[in-house]
């Protein structure tokens, strides 16, 4: 078994190389903070088996958050494994600085260069870089299979080769360090490490001395590394990710109504064009085919209104076929995320989005983990991990459920189309954004008061613009198809099945699917229904179908079909949700509105709570699902009360009254600004605002 780690800097290729190698699918894409967690798989290759290990992208072996410290500490505790450290051909100066730390450690390195861009802005001489670096170096483009089997070669049929003395080493003052016992004299790494103040390693030699000597170390490595390069190489004028685009997409007046328009944009295309119209007809074409023909094969074989027909047609083509049919806006809306994503404008949003996020106590290393939010908040949540500062994280991942995830549109398409028709396009976008403006909100209150958080950093940076390939494209859109699927046939359809067995039957278990007699869930819903009375709904089925979207969002929309008895694809429920004799209906479309928010800020589901509990805690877990419902409950209740008050304008009432509830949060949070100024200034009432107090 050869034992192989995979290293590299973040946005290099490295998860896109492990793919190649292993035949895994993991995500990839064009930003920091994709990896954020090690990987490892085992293949073979010309009758040898190799372990790769994929570790979270860092920048050196000095850890400033949590992917960088898994990764460190990972890789000193594995020094006699081969390295395969990845580094980008366009964007090698900065890559090399990780090189030299791996060699300063006494690690077998293979160096890998990946030609990501057809054009790159440097031509490398690969003998002279191995030359100078003393290491075996291996030209590949990570996304090519005869490059994969060209570093295979190199990885069987290296031999470890004793280390080259870096000449810098010799010109770093380390007679600073010749008191401290215990250090063998050739460990460089140590001493180094000990100049750097690292702290692990301080605490090993049993150091409280600071040196503080990490930007002359750092020094020393970058004009090696430039004199290497200097050798090794030829750099074009420009600098790596510049573009003529940034001169619009970063500019101060345009950057953010551009990003705003390209949401709006994927929101259309997704939820209503071709979203639509590909969901409409995949829709149809499975009540024609597959739920109709089984249906009637099953009322030929059991008789009409049996167990087993009510199974099938309540259950599964009324709960999960319903599901089913918005796959195409699913794999429409990872699709255009994972545009986002490997375009290289992400990292452009997070650049935008900094100083705004700095002012509620995030930074711009949010913005990977909320946009990721609109996705899955299962999975966004996990990329906080990359947060240095602990209360950053748990304030990141708290706010990551405000955002709406895939999940949730059914229950806007379908209950919001039913209300609005065309105008739902706008109900949908304002969701999104009072979600985001809640979260931005609540995180101003948190860092005022609970989750005050210390300085980050944050190293950005522009990765060039790069089309997405093909192949890529059909094979994120068959993972997510996959995914999608798996999740309708596991949770969704078992939820949906439990659902129909709690409204199929009485406490003492006799079926009623005739509709003769209360069914368990009914009488837990008309319990928990005066509840919610002043949000402006109540009936039962409304309730029950909130309590099992606690499992999986999506299932809201399949417990309402199922409680109303529909049996074909979803554009059927809307004609039943206008009627009083439906288990769920609504009295007005003001009733809709304050449902549809309390869809987007309750409770969690269950896999994100699961997640939630094991990066924060039980304590934070528990605090952020209490705050979800208080939340979903007042600005519920206050979107029904706006939205009566706006009645007389029929048309535009669905706007006003959200736009009056997002200017209600921004209100109480500028409410409390003033309040808290007031407290800390013993000049209140003269102060102009330049007191300590008030800055």
């Amino acid at each position: 078994m050869i034992d192989v780690i995979l290293v590299g800097n973040p946005n290099t290729g490295k998860t896109t190389l492990y793919n190649t190698l292993t035949g895994a699918h993991e995500h990839v894409g064009n930003w920091h903070g994709v990896t954020v967690e090690q990987k490892s798989r085992t293949y073979s290759y010309k009758g040898n088996e190799i372990k790769l290990v994929d570790l979270p992208g860092i920048y050196s072996l000095t850890p400033l958050s949590y992917e960088e410290s898994e990764g460190t500490e990972y890789l000193l505790s594995h020094r006699n494994s081969l390295i395969v450290n990845i580094c980008d051909a366009s964007n090698l100066q900065r890559n090399l600085y990780l090189t030299l730390g791996l060699l300063e450690a006494g690690a077998q390195v293979i160096l890998v260069i990946n030609q990501i861009d057809k054009k790159p802005i440097c031509k490398i001489d690969f003998a002279s870089l191995e030359r100078e670096l003393g290491l075996k170096v291996v030209y590949i483009n990570a996304s090519d299979k005869s490059s994969a089997a060209k570093l295979n070669d190199a990885i069987i049929s290296y031999r470890p080769k004793a280390i080259k003395k870096l000449p810098y080493l010799d010109n770093l003052d380390f007679s600073i360090i010749s008191d401290i016992k215990n250090i063998d004299k050739n460990d460089f790494f140590s001493k180094i490490k000990i100049l750097e103040d690292d702290e692990a390693i301080k605490k090993r030699f049993n150091i409280d001395k600071k040196f503080d000597k990490l930007e002359e170390v750092a020094s020393a490595r970058y004009q090696y590394i430039d004199g290497v390069l200097s050798n090794a190489s030829s750099i074009k004028t420009h600098p790596y990710g510049q573009s003529k685009f940034d001169k619009i997409l970063l500019n101060r007046f345009l950057a953010l109504p551009i990003f705003l328009l390209m949401l709006c944009l994927v929101f259309y295309i997704t939820f209503f064009s071709l979203g639509a119209f590909l969901s409409d007809g995949l829709g149809f074409l499975l009540d024609k085919f597959i739920m109709s023909p089984f249906s009637n094969f099953l009322v030929d074989k059991f008789g009409q209104g049996s167990i087993i027909v009510s199974l099938f047609d309540v259950a599964i083509a009324g709960g999960a076929g319903t599901i089913i049919s918005f796959l195409p806006q699913v794999a429409l809306l990872f699709l255009f995320l994972s545009l986002l994503e490997d375009s290289g404008y992400l990292s452009r949003v997070a650049f935008v989005f900094d100083d705004l996020l700095s002012k509620v106590g995030l930074s711009g290393k949010s913005v990977y983990t909320l946009l990721m939010g609109f996705g899955c908040s299962t999975s966004a949540v996990l990329t906080a991990r990359n947060m240095e500062d602990k209360n950053s994280k748990i304030k990141t991942a708290l706010l990551t459920p405000y955002m709406s995830c895939s999940a949730k549109f059914p229950i806007y398409t379908v209950l919001g189309g039913a209300f609005f028709g065309a105008k739902n396009i706008f109900v949908i976008v304002m969701l999104y954004f009072l979600g985001v403006i809640i979260a931005l909100f609540l995180s101003y209150l948190f860092e005022k008061t609970i989750l005050k958080s210390k300085g980050q950093s944050f190293i950005l940076e522009f990765p060039p613009y790069r089309a997405m390939s093909l192949k890529r494209t059909m094979s994120l859109l068959w993972q997510n198809i996959k995914l999608f699927l798996t999740r309708v046939a596991s949770i969704i359809l078992a939820m949906n099945i439990i659902v129909w067995v709690l409204s199929s039957f009485t406490a003492t278990f006799k079926f009623i699917g005739d509709g003769q007699g209360v069914s368990l869930l009914q009488s837990l819903g008309m319990i928990l229904s005066p509840i919610f009375i002043p949000l402006g709904f109540s009936s039962w089925g409304l309730i029950s179908a909130l309590i099992a979207g606690i499992v999986a969002k999506e299932v809201v929309v399949s417990s309402i079909a199922m409680f109303n008895g529909v049996d074909g694809a979803g554009s059927s429920i809307a004609s039943t949700l206008f009627l009083s004799t439906s288990a769920a209906y609504f009295a007005s479309a003001s009733s809709v509105l304050s449902y549809l928010v309390f869809c987007l800020l309750y409770f969690p589901c269950v896999a994100t709570c699961s997640v939630l509990w094991k990066e924060i805690g039980k304590k934070w877990t528990i605090i952020g699902v209490i705050i979800e419902f208080v939340i979903a409950y007042i600005f519920a209740m206050l979107t029904y009360h706006i939205s009566i008050a706006f009645e007389i304008f029929s048309v535009w009432k669905v706007l006003l009254s959200l736009a009056a509830l997002a200017s209600v949060a921004i209100s109480i949070a500028l409410i409390i600004k003033k309040v808290r100024k007031n407290k800390l200034c013993p000049y209140s009432d003269n102060c102009s605002g330049g007191c300590k107090g008030c800055k």
